[in-house]
């Protein structure tokens, strides 16, 4: 069987001598796996770099097979993610969080998602931005999405600038104060401002997202937060802070 499809290049890892099992994030397959034979080679292995844009053509004899891919650069932009600091951590982040998802499960919004942000990741608040946006959008696909458009006590949409941690719901100004050292704060560019987040707005964001995604995601898993997480906020910081 074969099918064809657009892809980008999550993971490499090698498979004998110089033979590579490629994983891809594809647009109509989701996450899959492949064997690219001499992927370790000088011709393809800047090809197989994390980040990149290829057209898959994959072939086994049976569905269940890992399969082999064939594979054509479509846009090469892994030179460019490893340039700066945050652009190679989050790759790599990004990458390890896609990896959660079932294989061959398909997830073609968050596919269009993780090529827009790809796309955008060079300056750092942008790809602060675009990253925490990248990991609610992982919660959802995972099952654990938040409520952020409501308030969970009123029902209101005004004035949102807290989560509730046992919920993962939105609480208004108001309605939260009195609990207000319970709660979590919801930096208001997640739930629609169409002004840029500042440094503390990042720096709120991620520790929104880590707390869900350590308690719903990694903890449940036996795993701990990925190391690339570190690295990319620890890029961020030194890179705004100049």
């Amino acid at each position: 069987m074969e099918w064809i499809d657009e892809g980008i290049v999550i993971g490499v890892r090698r498979h004998g001598e110089n033979n590579a099992v490629v994983e891809l994030m594809t647009q109509a397959r989701g996450r899959h796996l492949g064997l690219v034979r001499g992927g370790f080679s000088r011709r393809q292995a800047p090809v197989l770099q994390p980040g990149n844009k290829v057209r898959a053509v994959w072939r086994a004899r049976v569905p269940e097979q890992l399969g082999l891919f064939s594979l054509e650069p479509v846009e090469e932009r892994a030179g460019r993610l490893m340039e700066a600091a945050h652009g190679a951590f989050g790759v790599t982040y990004m990458g390890t969080l896609l990896h959660l998802l079932p294989e061959r499960d398909p997830h073609p919004g968050l596919y269009g998602v993780l090529d827009a942000i790809l796309d955008a990741f060079t300056e750092p608040l942008a790809a602060g931005e675009l990253l925490a946006r990248f990991e609610l959008a992982m919660l959802g696909e995972l099952g654990f999405g938040l409520e952020l458009q409501s308030c969970a006590a009123t029902g209101g949409n005004n004035n949102l600038v807290f989560v509730s941690p046992r919920t993962g719901r939105a609480v208004s100004e108001d309605a939260g104060a009195p609990y207000a050292d319970l709660l979590l704060p919801l930096p208001s560019f997640l739930v629609g401002s169409i002004v840029p987040p500042s440094v503390g707005d990042l720096e709120d964001a991620f520790r929104l997202t880590e707390y869900f995604l350590a308690r719903r995601v990694f903890e449940p898993r036996g795993l701990s937060v990925p190391e690339a997480r570190s690295g990319f906020l620890s890029a961020l910081r030194r890179a705004t802070s100049r």
